[in-house]
């Protein structure tokens, strides 16, 4: 499961990446707000891909299950926006490189809420 997670991941990151970077070069959007919309979206890209190929054989409901992955996900959007917004605040560093910091732990932390708790696949 978690090399599947990883592949679902990282293509959902990446479209997340794209569509920041959409959002505040090509729209002038804040980097935080534009970092959030990213998340959100992403996120609900990751649950459809998630539920039919990370974690098949879940016998829980489809829309529960994303109420729950909804909750799991605005601990890793807490978590997320909040490092986000320190790094760009308290560092140098660009900010898609800081995204993609931040990332590594929250996607890890997300995951294995969503393999014990949500999915139960763990």
């Amino acid at each position: 499961m978690l090399a599947r997670n990883t592949i679902v991941s990282t293509a959902c990151f990446l479209f997340d990446i794209a569509l920041l970077w959409a959002l505040v070069q090509l729209c002038g959007m804040a980097k935080v707000p534009a970092a959030t919309i990213g998340f959100i979206v992403a996120t609900s890209l990751h649950y459809a891909l998630g539920r039919a190929w990370i974690f098949r054989g879940t016998d829980r409901a489809v829309a529960a299950g994303y109420v729950y992955f909804l909750i799991n996900a605005v601990v890793g959007l807490v978590v997320t926006i909040s490092l986000f917004a320190l790094m760009l605040r308290y560092t140098p560093i660009n900010y898609i490189v800081a995204r993609i910091l931040v990332s590594t732990v929250a996607g890890l932390a997300v995951f294995l809420l969503n393999a014990t708790l949500n999915f139960r696949r763990l």
